[in-house]
């Protein structure tokens, strides 16, 4: 089982809202509507921002945003981490692992946040492998995490399955060859959600065990 992390584990986009909000302040860049920035949760943190901004990702503007998200995030978001982790993470993750399932997390956060984030939280323990934005050469979408992954733990793409709250995470197991759960409780609408074709749809976290089960 491979889990994406924001909107999936952790409730964070709250957090990377506030961020992001945060970054432009001190930049005296012009207010953003927090519509728009949590958008754009699920992208890599500088495409993000080139969106918002309405630039290219390679705009100096960007870059600069970047490492200010960085050194800004942990500030607010690592403190109240376990609190922002989803109703039953913590019981459907060991249930599982105790189960025998392989657990990993293939997310866009490069791969020190998220380490940072699933220590903070008190997840870490629960993941066999962790893979980040800058591991891969493309991101979610593109199913490179999902094959790094695999690859990493052993098993074929038929025995596995993506768990993710966005289409980059329904699509990326679709071009590696997974099922899918698409979760309803993160960032993009069931509508969204529904345009990638994931495997299942559930509405809550005990509703991604219960959809495991049935597959396993």
């Amino acid at each position: 089982m491979i889990f994406d992390l924001d909107g999936t584990l952790v409730d964070t986009p709250r957090g990377i809202i506030t961020t992001f909000a945060a970054v432009f302040a001190q930049l005296d860049l012009p207010t953003v509507d927090s519509g728009s920035i949590r958008g754009t949760i699920g992208l890599p943190v500088p495409a993000a921002f080139a969106k918002v901004l309405g630039v290219s990702e390679d705009d100096p503007v960007v870059a600069t945003c970047v490492d200010l998200y960085w050194s800004t995030f942990p500030k607010i978001v690592l403190p109240m981490a376990p609190q922002l982790v989803f109703r039953g993470v913590f019981d459907g993750l060991r249930s599982l692992r105790e189960d025998g399932f392989l657990l990993a997390v293939a997310t866009n956060k490069f791969i020190a946040t998220a380490e940072s984030l699933l220590v903070a939280a008190g997840l870490r323990e629960e993941f066999s492998v962790v893979v980040g934005a800058d591991q891969v050469s493309k991101p979610k979408p593109d199913p490179e995490a999902g094959l790094v992954v695999l690859q990493r733990l052993g098993v074929p793409a038929a025995n596995a399955v993506m768990v993710g709250d966005t289409t980059h995470d329904v699509l990326m197991a679709h071009g590696a060859g997974m099922s899918s759960i698409a979760v309803t409780y993160g960032v993009h609408s069931v509508e969204q959600l529904l345009s990638a074709n994931p495997t299942w749809l559930v509405d809550s976290f005990p509703g991604v065990v219960a959809a495991v089960h049935e597959c396993g």
